[in-house]
Parts: structure tokens; C-alpha cells; sequence
């Protein structure tokens, strides 16, 4: 951990300092009125962009380093369907980017294979990604546990989101969704949920309640990107995905289960009642932990949930 206060304390890379995107109460991707009241998130690109050392960290409204893997909160107060989403990659772009699971403080970084950058390629008519790709904070796909719907494990990552809304967003953005559906996609044998959502502050964001609203209202879509998610490898020479429940959507209710189930995995992962692997949980609380042991040479404080 003490490895992490170097990295923090020098520029790593040409763009060190940099600011990415900022998500702000009543901003655009933070929500007006009631919907408003979330932290600052703010973003800090280090390294040369397209590249193998680029990472996108992330800040906390009093400007500390968080992980947007496990510090950011699932869910917006109480209010049942309303969720943060970490945009790891804009529509209409090619790159593979992905939280660092395994980093600390879980960065978004390039999805690297045999040293190179990962682009998806462009599956006919459309251009890259044809949604808002990115993740919910605070969930984990078990690869040990098997999902007893698809009888296949999880791959190890937080869980998916295809944000369906009109706008183009930023990479590092924070945005309040509503979750509408989701598919589920068994990659090379696990189970990688695909959840289905729409930004709150999207102008038609008040006509989608669940999947059948997407039918209705963006029809076509869905064909979509079940069609996209069968192909999208086949041009690196894979095979074609797979579905469970042969490819149907399942609605917001199945949804919102699934979302439960992986935050409840998040919460095993955290508390070390389970075998976490090379997952990386080194967040705020722990680097204070370091911080204080840095100054005074002894931990100062202690949290019962790490």
C-alpha cells in the first residue's frame, strides 16, 4: 500500500494533474433538485491518452483520491431504481477502457492484450459501442459462485451497463440511471450481466420503466445490441457469444435482483468472507490508514469494515 504514495505524490506521464470530467450538484449527469444532492466527483488523467500507462483516477468533492470501484455508492439515497453509474467508455468509440480492478484506488485504464490497446471493431451499420458503456460502483460478479439462473459463474468484474439515453457522455463521468432490464451474456462460460439503463436526465428519460418501454419507444435497440454483443468478437477470429434464456431481455424486476446478488458479492469481497483473487479493495478509508501511518509511523485510526 505504501507503494500507492509515490505514484500520488509525482507526475506520472505528460497529463499528471489534468482534470477530467466533473460531475457537480445540479450539473448535467448529476440530477437537478432532489436528484442533485451528490457528492463531487471530479477526474485526473495520468499518462500519455492512448496508451498502456493511462489511468483516470478519481477525486471525492474534498479532493482525496477514491475508487470509483468501491467508494462510490451504489445507490442514489433511498429511492428504489435510482443507481450511479461509472461511464467507463462513450458511445461511438472504439477503445476498450475498464476499471482496474486489480490497481489501487481501481483507475479506469486501457484493456490491454499481448501489450497492445483493445479496440472493438465496428459491427455493420454502427461505430463502436452504441451505448454509454460502464459500470455500477459497489458490485461484484463472483467468478467462484455459480448464478443458479445461468448455472454459470461471474466473470470478476462489477457488474455492466448499457446506458441507452440520447446523450454522448464523458469518459469518468457519474451518472444517475435507471435500470430498465438486462441480458445475460455467458462469455468464454461465465455469466457477464448486461444491464440495461437511461440516464435520469435524459429528456425522455420519464417514458422508460422497464424493458418493454424500450421496445416501444427505441425500437430496434434491443435487436441491436443483442446483435452487437453476438458479433462484436467474431472479427478477432472468436466465436460468436452466447445468451442465457435465449437472448431475451429480462425485465427491471429480474434486474434489480441481479444488481442485489452482485452487490451483496461486493460486500463478501470487502469484508474477506470470500476469495477475492487479485481484486484490488485499496480505497479512501485504507489510504488515510496509510497516509496517517506515513506521518506518525502508526495507525491511527481503524475500520472495522476492511
Amino acid at each position: 500500500m505504501l507503494a500507492l504514495l509515490p505514484l500520488l505524490r509525482t507526475r506520472w506521464g505528460r497529463r499528471a494533474g489534468s482534470l477530467g470530467a466533473v460531475v457537480r450538484p445540479g450539473a448535467a449527469g448529476a440530477g437537478a433538485g432532489p436528484r442533485g444532492a451528490m457528492s463531487l466527483y471530479r477526474t485526473e488523467a495520468r499518462g500519455p491518452p492512448r496508451s498502456p500507462g493511462f489511468r483516470l483516477f478519481f477525486k471525492n468533492e474534498a479532493g482525496h483520491y477514491i475508487s470509483p470501484f468501491h467508494d462510490i455508492p451504489l445507490k442514489v439515497d433511498s429511492i428504489e431504481n435510482l443507481f450511479n453509474m461509472v461511464v467507463e467508455i462513450p458511445r461511438w468509440t472504439n477503445a476498450k477502457m475498464e476499471i482496474a480492478t486489480e490497481e489501487p484506488l481501481n483507475p479506469i485504464k486501457p484493456d490491454i492484450k499481448d501489450g497492445k490497446l483493445r479496440y472493438v471493431a465496428n459491427i455493420f451499420p454502427h461505430k463502436g459501442y452504441i451505448w454509454n458503456y460502464g459500470a455500477l460502483p459497489q458490485t461484484w460478479e463472483d467468478p467462484r459462485r455459480k448464478d443458479k439462473s445461468t448455472d454459470c459463474c461471474g466473470d470478476d468484474d462489477p457488474i455492466d451497463v448499457c446506458e441507452i439515453g440520447s446523450k454522448v457522455l464523458s469518459r469518468g463521468e457519474v451518472i444517475r440511471v435507471k435500470i430498465l432490464g438486462v441480458l445475460a451474456l455467458i462469455d468464454q462460460g461465465e455469466t457477464d450481466w448486461k444491464l440495461i439503463a437511461i440516464n435520469v436526465n435524459d429528456p425522455e428519460a420519464s417514458k422508460f420503466h422497464d424493458i418493454e418501454d424500450v421496445k416501444k419507444y427505441k425500437p430496434g435497440y434491443l435487436e441491436a445490441t443483442l446483435n452487437w454483443f453476438r458479433l462484436y468478437k467474431v472479427p478477432d477470429g472468436k466465436p460468436e457469444n452466447q445468451f442465457a434464456f435465449n437472448g431475451e431481455f429480462k425485465s427491471k424486476a429480474f434486474a434489480l435482483e441481479v444488481i442485489k446478488s452482485t452487490h451483496e458479492c461486493w460486500k463478501a469481497l470487502l469484508m474477506k468472507k470470500c476469495d477475492g483473487g487479485a481484486i484490488n479493495w485499496y480505497h479512501l478509508h485504507q489510504m488515510k490508514k496509510v497516509m496517517k501511518k506515513s506521518m506518525c509511523g502508526t495507525f491511527l485510526a481503524s475500520d472495522g469494515n476492511i
